[in-house]
């Protein structure tokens, strides 16, 4: 509940964000270029998860996983209500650093507790994760609806304030009921920082802190501290820091030449988990353009249909990325049971994966070149997309998860899993720089370019498949 509740606001806020900030002010909104807000809306989604390497240390190292889960959702709460203040741009980015620091304490230790709640051998171990996996659904599915409804049939900033509510019950619900369930030993860091640890410790984040002051300083002192340019800083961050990773790791002396070639074996899947999460993003960033801008949201001349689907809001489309992946779980859930051994490998699975969420960006490119820019298509090409790209993501996703413990090293087990969430914030990264070649007039290349490169690395994936199994020295 603790997580459905921090979905909920994440994602509530997420389907009404973009909207907000190109909104006119006359209107409620800040103004922004559609290309502007399209590009903060990506880097947004990279900094969540490029913090979620700040959550792994904080919780390991200093405050424990259960106090490090709780004050990330104080400062995720604390966000959206700088968001519901009706102080423009200033509250935005507010609260920006404060949920994207708050998710990044929270996400990734709340899903490690779940595992603490059972022993190794707890038959219900998997259950306890299903339900866990279907609360965050939960939260995704609903938010758009509520809070994308009232934020843009009545108010943005009401809009945020329901987010904010949802994180506050979320946090009475874990602080008192964590109380009962959780154990002491989560109220403690598992590897606490010594004394002789301390100053190295200190001297990277006074490192860290000068070259933030140097970067954003030199900018300043040359008149281009812009949003455009942070923007590109932390795109830059996104992609050098996984490549850093990946350095430190095949060339640590802790990594034994067995770890070293399932590293190796990791890294094109690495590539390929980037651009599948290139487009997925993007449904909250390009897709919810083409929904707002060229989607036939009216239909209040069909007097059979219920009054609420008579006008369709453009942030319900959110609402389709969680409600496919209710759908397909059980259905691969069988799959996967039925086939046995049969099954595709891991390398396999990714190289179809990449080909379906290719193909859900060729499909939005039939209506964008068979029409112009004028005209409003139907909202079954949004929804068709999101049916196709979703089975990239169950084909991709928990494989993906599964993989990454699987091929990591033993001396970099939490840091590998880091990697996947890695994996996520360079795509957005990425996202952030090309979203701005979005525009009407440009979306049927923009579609095709972007989901035919995704289907040539598919195709490349198939071709070295046989080679990446070899380096995976044994692990299926």
């Amino acid at each position: 509940m603790t997580e459905f509740w921090e979905r909920f606001s994440y994602y509530g806020m997420r389907a009404i964000l973009l909207y907000y900030m190109y909104s006119a002010v006359e209107k409620g909104g800040l103004g922004f270029s559609q290309t502007t807000a399209s590009s903060i809306m990506a880097i947004y989604g990279s900094l969540v998860y490029l913090t979620s390497v700040i959550g792994g240390f904080v919780a390991d190292r200093i405050l424990g996983s259960r106090r490090t889960v709780f004050w990330g959702g104080v400062l995720i709460m604390l966000g959206h209500i700088a968001l519901a203040l009706p102080f423009g741009a200033p509250t935005l980015f507010l609260s920006i650093g404060l949920i994207t620091i708050g998710t990044g304490l929270l996400k990734p230790n709340v899903s490690e507790m779940v595992g603490t709640l059972y022993t190794e051998n707890d038959v219900r171990r998997d259950a306890g994760f299903s339900i866990f996996v279907m609360g965050i659904n939960l939260g995704s599915l609903l938010a758009p609806w509520i809070v994308g409804t009232v934020g843009q049939s009545v108010n943005f900033h009401l809009g945020f304030s329901i987010a904010a509510i949802g994180m506050f019950f979320g946090l009475l619900q874990y602080y008192f009921s964590g109380k009962e369930y959780l154990s002491e030993a989560s109220l403690h860091p598992t590897d606490p920082i010594t004394a002789a640890e301390k100053p190295k410790i200190l001297r990277n984040l006074a490192l860290w802190f000068v070259l933030a002051i140097l970067v954003f300083g030199s900018l300043a002192i040359i008149g281009q501290l812009n949003i455009n340019n942070i923007v590109l800083v932390f795109s830059i961050l996104g992609v050098i820091l996984p490549i850093a990773y990946f350095i430190m790791m095949l060339s640590s002396k802790k990594t034994t030449k067995v770890e070293r070639s399932r590293i190796w074996a990791y890294i094109p899947l690495f590539i390929a988990s980037v651009l599948f999460w290139s487009i997925e993003e993007q449904g909250s960033v390009v897709l919810a353009l083409f929904a707002a801008n060229q989607t036939q949201l009216d239909y209040t001349s069909i007097q059979w249909l219920p009054g609420f689907l008579q006008h369709i809001l453009p942030s319900w489309f959110q609402s389709l990325n969680p409600f496919f992946i209710i759908i397909y779980t059980p259905i691969f859930a069988v799959l996967w049971t039925k086939l046995g051994r049969k099954q595709p490998s891991t390398p396999s699975k990714f190289a179809y994966g990449l080909l379906f969420a290719g193909l859900s960006f060729i499909v939005m490119m039939i209506p964008t070149l068979t029409h112009d820019t004028k005209y409003l298509v139907s909202p079954l090409w949004l929804v068709l997309s999101w049916a196709i790209v979703e089975i990239a993501e169950m084909l991709i996703s928990p494989i993906g998860l599964s993989a990454t413990t699987k091929l990591a090293p033993k001396a970099f087990q939490s840091q590998m899993m880091s990697m996947w969430f890695l994996g996520d914030a360079m795509a957005q990264a990425i996202n952030a720089q090309i979203v701005k070649l979005y525009t009407p007039q440009t979306q049927g290349v923009y579609f095709g370019v972007v989901g035919g490169i995704t289907i040539v690395f598919g195709i490349l994936l198939f071709t070295i498949v046989p080679k990446i199994r070899d380096l995976m020295q044994g692990v299926k």
